[in-house]
C-alpha cells in the first residue's frame, strides 16, 4: 500500500496551491479520503474528506470556502485545491484513508502518505 503526496512548496499569503495524493496497493475506491495537516509544534488537524464516490465532501471551519477536496477514482488520485492561502496554513499535509467518516479520530485512519509540505510566507 501506499499513498504518495506531491504539490507542496512555499507560496505567498493570497496564493494557491494544488495537492495530489497518488494510491496504490488497495481498492482506492472503497474507501473514503482525507487530508490531515500538522502545523509546525502541534498536533495534528483533520482538515477535508471526501465520499468513496466522491459524492459528497466536508471541511473543516478554518478551511471552509478556500479548500476544495475532489477525487478521481479512475486514476486512484485525491486532490486538495487550496486557494486564499494564509500563514496558519503552514504545516505537513497527509493524505490518509479510512472506512468511515472518521474526522479527527486520527486511530481510524488505516493508510498514511508521508505527508507534502506547505509553507505560507512572504
Amino acid at each position: 500500500v501506499q499513498l504518495v503526496e506531491s504539490g507542496g512548496g512555499l507560496v505567498q499569503p493570497g496564493g494557491s496551491l494544488r495537492l495530489s495524493c497518488a494510491a496504490s496497493g488497495f481498492t482506492f475506491s472503497s474507501y473514503y479520503m482525507s487530508w490531515v495537516r500538522q502545523a509546525p509544534g502541534k498536533g495534528l488537524e483533520w482538515v477535508s474528506s471526501i465520499w468513496s464516490d466522491g459524492n459528497n465532501t466536508v471541511y473543516a471551519d478554518s478551511v471552509k470556502g478556500r479548500f476544495a477536496i475532489s477525487r478521481d477514482n479512475a486514476k486512484n488520485t485525491v486532490y486538495l485545491q487550496m486557494n486564499s492561502l494564509k500563514s496558519e496554513d503552514t504545516g505537513l499535509y497527509y493524505c490518509a484513508t479510512s472506512e468511515r467518516l472518521a474526522y479527527s479520530d486520527f486511530y481510524e485512519y488505516i493508510y498514511w502518505g508521508q505527508g507534502t509540505q506547505v509553507t505560507v510566507s512572504s
